[in-house]
């Protein structure tokens, strides 16, 4: 188990625990410094970091994750230690939001037209508060008894060449970069062998202020994270990991701290983004007052 964890979802976006109980579970599994990454939301972070005061020892880092686009392929890209208030950050996370709904619905309507039909009320009552996200749909699949996972949902209708596919509001990474970078944050490239020739959008990304990338991720085998710490280090990226945990019944799924990131590369993180004038939180004392 790792001591970090940049790369988590809560019920503020695909994930299945509350903001508080994300950073409970993560705290328990020993993680001491995790970054709450929901998908075009940063409204689970005050929940969270009062989550975050009352636990011994635990720094909560305000984080977001955007969804790219490149022809053919997709770039997701982390926000870290962005600030909540930045107002252009808060209005281009307001129209990704709105955008999840329209594509939410033209998901549902392809759905039926394919014979596999779902209520898009119960989409909605899946997602809750939440912004809605094709996990949400395909929780409705699973619930409907049309697939037997929710692999299953993705592989046959909702990701890129499945069946029932909708594309979504446009943002490019590059975009994606600045916003980030201008609210305070650092810019890290997410799981980058789920982009086709992730090698050179790294390249491209790095000449374009991109601070780091995935390289200790999830479930990686040994030969792929040595592969992509040798290109963060060409590239003069930063190598950092996360589980990309949203508590969902999948095969896949990695509790928070459960990736191979080295506790050096934490604290080495955590010293670089003081450096880069980041406002890096401390944590909450080991034996309060």
């Amino acid at each position: 188990m790792s001591r970090g964890d940049f790369h988590t979802h809560s019920t503020r976006s695909d994930g299945t625990l509350t903001p508080t109980a994300l950073v409970e579970l993560a705290w328990f599994n020993g993680v001491r410094v995790q970054a709450l990454t929901d998908h075009d939301t940063l409204e689970g972070i005050t929940e969270a970091r009062a989550a975050a005061a009352e636990l011994p020892g635990m720094l909560l880092i305000p984080g977001v994750e955007l969804s790219c686009d490149l022809p053919g392929t997709e770039v997701h890209m982390l926000g870290l230690f962005v600030d909540p208030d930045d107002e252009r950050l808060a209005a281009e996370l307001a129209r990704l939001r709105e955008g999840r709904v329209a594509r939410g619905r033209g998901i549902v309507e392809a759905l039926e037209r394919l014979g596999v039909p779902i209520e898009w009320d119960r989409v909605r009552e899946i997602a809750g508060d939440a912004s809605i996200g094709r996990p949400h749909v395909a929780q409705a699949l699973l619930e409907r008894g049309h697939v037997a996972s929710i692999e299953q949902a993705f592989d046959r209708y909702l990701a890129r060449n499945g069946a029932a596919y909708v594309e979504r509001e446009k943002l490019e990474p590059e975009e994606a970069v600045a916003m980030i970078t201008a609210a305070g944050g650092l810019a890290v490239l997410a799981h980058p062998s789920f982009t086709d020739n992730h090698d050179a959008v790294a390249a491209r990304l790095a000449s374009a202020g991109l601070f780091g990338m995935e390289v200790y991720y999830k479930d990686y085998e040994p030969g792929l994270v040595e592969e992509l710490r040798l290109l963060a280090e060409r590239l003069g990226l930063f190598p950092l990991g996360g589980s990309d945990y949203h508590a969902l019944p999948r095969q896949r799924e990695r509790e928070p701290g459960d990736i191979p990131l080295p506790d050096e590369v934490v604290a080495r993180f955590l010293d670089e983004a003081r450096a880069r004038g980041c406002a890096v939180p401390e944590p909450t004392p080991e034996s309060p007052a």
